[in-house]
């Protein structure tokens, strides 16, 4: 959350608690696959009250601020506590494992403020090979903040996978949202008692070595709805938990249970394209979209056989991502158009 009332750091280590991989899987195989260190974010070094920026090792252990200052919710503090759970300053609410979780502010009205946890890869990302990435996510309700400025629900919440930090500290520039992020909720988080699974795959076309958790796309392309009757300061808060990234299609929670595997041969080319994009392996009527490099959607249908062509001769060149859809598993392309010569 914005610092307003503590803005001093908590210093000191003290002892940490990891839970790992309670609900699903046995801890072996979860530490194997998931390239997201502290997952649920329950080791930390300290146990106390904070509202500041985060650093590597301090709050979350591994996780720190890339925008403003995030929160770190913890059951070991006393009850009502302002980052504590279930009942802390924007939500009522318990993890969705474990005995922690993140919150994020996801739209601040007439500010497009950003605030983003973000956490370095136990290993960078291989070039060329399909990831699978996932988390939970609930909206905040039920807090006690004396005024009801986070009763907003928002869309677009995500992952932004990165080669470089980005460490953010107090009076730096507020991030500007970049319209572009690797595996995303394209729909509003409406759900304020149970967790939203936020699940997709891509492929890197970068070493990529963190990954950044939050809503980065701008107001414009962000859709709202207000939760409450009394918005005097519309500002959204989404919670975070069991975050995931794996090079294996069973190593992340997906939807239906189980990764889409008609996914795992589709093939675009020719990347860089000058005149039509070409797909195959395709499984029939899959839902496509296509966002330019500002987020905006230039292109929406449905793919009728094995393989698809689309005309791009008269778009304007630059970077684009493709969004497939198929049975609620989501893959993402990355394509450039360049003149001809």
């Amino acid at each position: 959350m914005l610092p307003h009332a503590m803005n001093d750091r908590w210093p000191g280590r003290g002892a940490s608690l990891l839970l790992g991989c309670l609900l699903f899987i046995a801890p072996p195989r979860c530490e194997a696959q998931n390239l997201v260190p502290n997952p649920s974010f329950e080791e930390y070094d300290t146990c106390r009250v904070v509202n500041d920026v985060y650093y590597p090792e301090t709050g979350p252990l591994g996780w720190f601020s890339a925008g403003w200052t995030p929160d770190h919710m913890m059951s070991c503090l006393p009850y009502g506590s302002f980052n504590g759970v279930p009942l802390n300053l924007g939500a009522f609410q318990y993890p969705q494992e474990g005995e922690c979780y993140a919150g994020v502010v996801t739209y601040h009205q007439n500010v497009e403020g950003r605030e983003y946890f973000m956490v370095e890869l136990t290993e960078p990302l291989v070039q060329g090979q399909t990831y699978y990435a996932s988390f939970y996510a609930n909206a905040a309700w039920g807090g006690y903040e004396l005024h009801p400025q986070m009763w907003v629900a928002t869309s677009h919440i995500g992952m932004l996978f990165t080669t470089q930090q980005r460490q953010w500290v107090l009076n730096d520039p507020v991030p500007s949202p970049g319209n572009f992020a690797h595996v995303y909720h394209p729909w509003i988080i409406a759900d304020t008692v149970g967790w939203t699974l936020v699940t997709g795959s891509f492929v890197a076309d970068s070493a990529y070595s963190y990954v950044m958790v939050g809503n980065h796309f701008s107001d414009a392309l962000t859709d709202t709805m207000h939760l409450g009757y009394s918005i005097q300061y519309a500002k959204a808060m989404t919670l975070i938990d069991n975050v995931c990234v794996s090079p294996k299609p069973n190593g992340c929670p997906l939807a239906l249970g189980v990764p889409d595997g008609a996914l795992d041969g589709v093939r675009l080319w020719p990347n860089p394209a000058t005149s039509e994009v070409l797909m195959s392996t395709l499984p029939a009527r899959m839902d496509a979209v296509v966002f330019d490099a500002f987020g905006r959607k230039v292109w929406a249908g449905k793919t009728q056989s094995s393989s698809w062509r689309l005309d791009v001769g008269a778009w304007a060149r630059g970077s684009y991502v493709l969004r497939m859809e198929h049975q609620g598993v989501y893959r993402s392309f990355k394509f450039v158009l360049i003149k001809e010569h």
